[in-house]
């Protein structure tokens, strides 16, 4: 089982839920995961789709890339301004 931790305000109502419980059968990557549990996860979608989503694996800078495995932990916080890259506002 996969945790999944919805940080956000926007992101958790799209959801409905701040933390879900996730079956998984084998390691895949963030965005596998995502798109195989549309049923739960459809309100995250879109925000992924617009690289909207800032995402942890383990307490750990991850991306939509990053593997997972039974028994992790995946935080998903929503970006609301994905153009913002540090201490810097890029020009879009």
């Amino acid at each position: 089982m996969v945790t999944i931790l919805l940080f956000g305000l926007t992101l958790r109502q799209s959801v409905g839920e701040s933390e879900l419980q996730l079956d998984v059968a084998g390691p895949m990557t963030v965005k596998a995961l995502l798109e195989s549990n549309q049923e739960t996860l459809a309100g995250a979608l879109p925000f992924m789709q617009k690289g909207e989503l800032l995402v942890t694996v383990n307490k750990k800078v991850g991306s939509l890339e990053s593997m997972v495995k039974d028994g992790d932990t995946v935080k998903l916080t929503h970006q609301s301004n994905p153009q913002y890259d540090g201490a810097m506002w890029q020009n879009p």
